[in-house]
């Protein structure tokens, strides 16, 4: 029962998404319940709350939080995390985005493979920095660091 099973992000502040990044954001989303692992450690001499959880994703005050709930809404945890790690990481992602949207519309495959390959390293690379992150907060395995990797990327968005 380590996984999430709810996610919404806290839209409030942030630009109208295109219906591009909409569509992301939903993808993810709808990809991250189909398969998570996601687990809260204990803390302070208490036992880890055991899943599922449900998270609220937002960005306040310049700080990404993470918002935990059980189904019945009750607190779990709520961590903030700094921007900065993320921010060159998201801008380097958004732009190898672009190239590659626009490659798709008139690069012969081999090239759309090859900046698609870089695409997938700098995503990676999110993973990562997110699991580093969240290391002792959560623990979630590289595909879930992905996809919620995604949804920070929707955020920074605008």
């Amino acid at each position: 029962m380590n996984r999430l099973c709810h996610i919404d992000i806290d839209t409030r502040g942030l630009v109208a998404p295109t219906a591009e990044i909409e569509q992301e954001r939903q993808v993810a989303i709808f990809d991250l319940l189909e398969d998570n692992s996601f687990a809260l450690p204990s803390r302070d001499n208490k036992p880890a709350p055991s899943g599922p959880f449900c998270l609220l994703l937002a960005i306040r005050e310049g700080r990404l939080v993470f918002d935990l709930t059980n189904n019945a809404k009750e607190k779990l945890a709520e961590f903030h995390l700094s921007l900065g790690p993320f921010r060159q990481v998201v801008k380097d992602y958004f732009q190898i985005c672009e190239s590659y949207f626009e490659a798709v519309k008139r690069l012969p495959p081999s090239q759309i493979e090859a900046i698609d390959m870089a695409r997938r390293g700098i995503h990676n690379e999110g993973a990562r920095v997110l699991q580093e992150r969240l290391m002792g907060k959560a623990e979630i395995d590289i595909d879930t660091a992905r996809r919620l990797f995604t949804l920070i990327c929707v955020l920074h968005w605008g």
